[in-house]
C-alpha cells in the first residue's frame, strides 16, 4: 500500500515558535533559583508588543522583561520590545493536589517511536527539522544580509507498506531582506541547505522554494504569536496522534509536559528493543491523582509480541507515576528553552531519550516470557 506523509518544521524566529521559547526561558529562570517552582506562563506577541501572562508559584523572582527581550535578541530580532505582564498565584484547588504528588492537570498524552531514521522519530519530520536549522546556520553563518528569521519548511515522503521510499516535495518558505532576488534565495537554499543534508541530487523531487515571490515581511510584524500553537512541530510532525496540550511554559507537574516526555521514553524503549518497529503509547491522568487513569499500546501491526503481552511488559518496568517521572526523568535539573526550538524529542542529552538500558530489560523480559 502507497500512501504520503507530509511533516513541517518552523523556523526560531516564526512568531508561534518565539513565544514558546519566551516561556520555557521564563521556566528555566524559575527553576534555576527554585526548583520547585510552579510555572504555567503564556505568551503572546504581535509587531513590538509582547503579552506574559500566566500562574507562578515560587519563592524566586524573575524579570520577566529582561528574560523576554534576551530571547528575543537571541533569535535575531532587536527592535524596541514593550513587554506586558500578568501573572498570579497557581489556584489553591490545583495546588492541594499537586501537593500530595498528584498530577496537576487531566488529560491525554502520547509518546511515538519509530525505527525508520536514526532519532526514532519520522523521516519526513527529521528532514524538515534539519533543513530548518540548517538555513538558521548558514543564516548566522554568512547569509545575514540575505535571509530575515522566520520561515518554514515542509516535507512528503511517498511510504509502500508502511516503509519511506522517496521525498516526493520540499516546501521552503523562508523569510528574506528586501532587495534579494528570489533566484538567488532558491541558489542558496538547494546549494547549501538541501543537496548537503540530502546526500543527493534533488532529481525527482519537487522543490518549491518561496513559493508566493517575496516573503520580506516576518515575524511577529506579519502575524501574531502564540504560546503553544505548533504542536505538532513540537512532537512527530503529526504522524502520532496528540492529546491537544502544549508543553511549553509548564514545569514538569504539569502532565501534559511530564506524561508525554514519559509516554515517549516508553516507545522508544519498545522499539530500541526490536519488540516493534513503530509504537504508540498513550496514558491519560486525572488532575490530583498520582498514577495514570490508563495506559495503551499500539504498534500498528508492527510488534513482535501481541500489544497486550507488550502492555503487561511494559506495566512491569515502567513507573507512570507522576513523582517517579519527574525523578526518573530529572525533570527538575532540566533546561527546557532548547527543545523549545526545534521539538521535544530526538535530542540524546535529555533523559526521555536514553532508552538503552529500558530497551535492554525489555528485551530480556520478551525473551524469558517467550523461553
Amino acid at each position: 500500500m502507497e500512501k504520503y506523509v507530509t511533516c513541517e518544521s518552523v523556523f526560531r524566529g516564526h512568531p508561534d515558535k518565539i513565544c514558546d521559547q519566551i516561556a520555557d526561558a521564563i521556566l528555566d529562570e524559575y527553576l534555576l533559583k527554585d526548583k520547585n517552582s510552579r510555572v504555567a506562563i503564556e505568551c503572546s506577541v504581535k509587531d513590538n508588543l509582547v503579552f506574559v501572562f500566566g500562574e507562578v508559584t515560587s519563592k524566586a523572582h524573575v524579570n520577566v522583561e529582561k528574560v523576554t527581550k534576551r530571547v528575543l535578541r537571541d533569535i535575531g530580532y532587536f527592535d524596541n520590545f514593550v513587554v506586558l505582564t500578568k501573572v498570579s498565584a497557581q489556584s489553591w484547588d490545583i495546588a492541594k493536589g499537586v501537593d500530595k504528588d498528584g498530577a496537576g492537570d487531566q488529560g491525554i498524552m502520547y509518546g511515538y517511536a519509530t525505527n525508520e531514521t536514526g532519532e526514532f522519530l519520522p523521516l519526513p519530520y527529521v528532514i524538515a527539522r534539519d533543513i530548518s536549522k540548517r538555513i538558521e546556520a548558514i543564516r548566522k553563518e554568512k547569509y545575514m544580509d540575505v535571509l530575515g528569521v522566520d520561515g518554514k519548511c515542509q516535507v512528503t515522503v511517498r511510504y509502500v507498506d508502511g516503509k519511506p521510499k522517496a521525498i516526493k516535495a520540499i516546501v521552503v518558505s523562508a523569510q528574506t531582506k528586501k532587495g534579494i532576488k528570489l533566484d538567488e534565495v532558491k541558489r542558496i537554499i538547494k546549494e547549501e541547505v538541501l543537496i548537503p543534508l540530502l546526500g543527493q541530487t534533488l532529481d525527482g523531487i519537487e522543490i518549491l522554494i518561496n513559493p508566493t515571490g517575496a516573503f520580506y515581511r516576518g515575524g511577529p510584524y506579519a502575524d501574531s504569536g502564540l504560546t503553544g500553537r505548533k504542536l505538532m512541530v513540537d512532537t512527530y510532525g503529526g504522524v502520532a496522534h496528540h492529546g491537544g496540550g502544549a508543553f511549553s511554559g509548564k514545569d514538569c507537574t504539569k502532565v501534559d509536559r511530564s506524561g508525554a516526555y514519559y509516554a515517549r521514553f516508553v516507545a522508544k524503549s519498545i522499539v530500541k528493543a526490536g519488540l516493534a518497529d513503530r509504537c504508540e503509547v498513550a496514558v491519560s491522568y486525572s488532575i490530583g491523582v498520582a498514577n495514570p487513569i490508563s495506559v495503551s499500546i499500539d504498534t500498528f501491526g508492527t510488534g513482535k509480541i501481541g500489544d497486550e503481552e507488550l502492555l503487561k511488559l511494559v506495566n512491569g518496568h515502567f513507573d507512570f507515576s507522576v513523582k517517579n517521572i519527574i525523578s526518573e526523568l530529572r525533570l527538575k535539573d532540566i533546561s527546557y528553552q532548547r527543545l523549545a526550538e526545534y521539538g521535544h524529542f530526538g535530542n540524546d542529552v535529555y533523559p526521555w531519550e536514553y532508552a538503552d538500558g529500558k530497551a535492554n530489560e525489555l528485551k530480556k523480559a520478551a525473551a524469558e516470557a517467550s523461553a
